[in-house]
């Protein structure tokens, strides 16, 4: 079987007047599609609109949920209760759901966005609320999250389907959780290292710590960050050096991520 991954991006994020990123360019070179939800960012129009070009565009829907913080666009932690989680996440699931049953289109799978993410990355009992919510929606979804993650294993646990997200632009941990964004190298800024990065992912099933160190990592999906002023030109670079690896992008569609290769 050949090679393939997805390549994922958090769209939708504008809200009001106020616009965020190139959603519709970046859709042109993608394969699934994560749409603020309106919590952290987005709003009932956005999501309407950026369903409707997922569409156009035969990119797989999720829903990105997130805490409800628009003023910190969902990054900061807050105190909330796994009844909390869950509701809020059903709540949002719903709301994406529900516009991509106007363009006959089925919902593809969930990421948790910001805060959210990295908590469930950690938190069992947090992770467990969202998977529950996912299933409890719809036991078709895919679960996205953090590669080896809480939020994996509790997502596999329930019997829903996963896929192992890895990214192309920040750095990691020896224990294989994200670089915070408060540190000053969290972010990899030089396409050259973000791409021998990927490649190193998917092809040796590794990634290299900030301290040097290497650690094993499964990657099902890559995200690619959409609201980066480059975002367009580095998704376009990206799937270039993943075709002259001979690596299709695809989304997952019926096809479990444990069989692709």
């Amino acid at each position: 079987m050949d090679k393939f991954i997805d390549i994922n991006s958090d769209l939708g994020e504008s809200f009001g007047s106020f616009k965020v990123g190139n959603d519709e360019e970046v859709l042109k070179h993608i394969s699934s599609a994560n749409i603020a939800c309106g919590f952290h960012a987005g709003d009932h129009n956005v999501i309407h609109k950026t369903v409707q070009l997922s569409a156009r565009y035969n990119v797989g829907i999720g829903a990105h949920p997130g805490l409800p913080d628009l003023l910190g666009f969902g990054r900061r932690w807050m105190d909330v209760s796994t009844e909390e989680v869950y509701n809020m996440v059903v709540y949002q699931v719903n709301a994406v759901k529900g516009f991509a049953q106007l363009y006959q289109q089925k919902l593809q799978h969930v990421k948790p966005h910001g805060a959210l993410f990295n908590k469930a990355s950690k938190d069992k009992e947090i992770a467990c609320a969202i998977a529950r919510a996912v299933r409890d929606t719809d036991p078709n979804l895919i679960l996205y999250g953090l590669s080896s993650s809480e939020l994996i294993i509790e997502g596999e646990k329930i019997g829903l389907q996963v896929a192992n997200e890895v990214f192309a632009d920040r750095t990691y941990q020896p224990d294989g959780t994200l670089t915070p964004r408060s540190d000053p190298n969290a972010i990899i800024h030089d396409p050259k290292k973000a791409m021998a990065q990927v490649l190193q992912m998917i092809k040796d099933g590794s990634v290299t710590a900030v301290d040097g160190s290497v650690i094993p990592i499964q990657a099902d999906t890559i995200c690619v960050h959409g609201d980066e002023p480059q975002a367009v030109l580095f998704v376009k670079q990206l799937k270039k050096i993943l075709n002259d690896n001979a690596i299709t992008v695809k989304k997952p569609g019926g096809v479990r991520y444990d069989e692709r290769f």
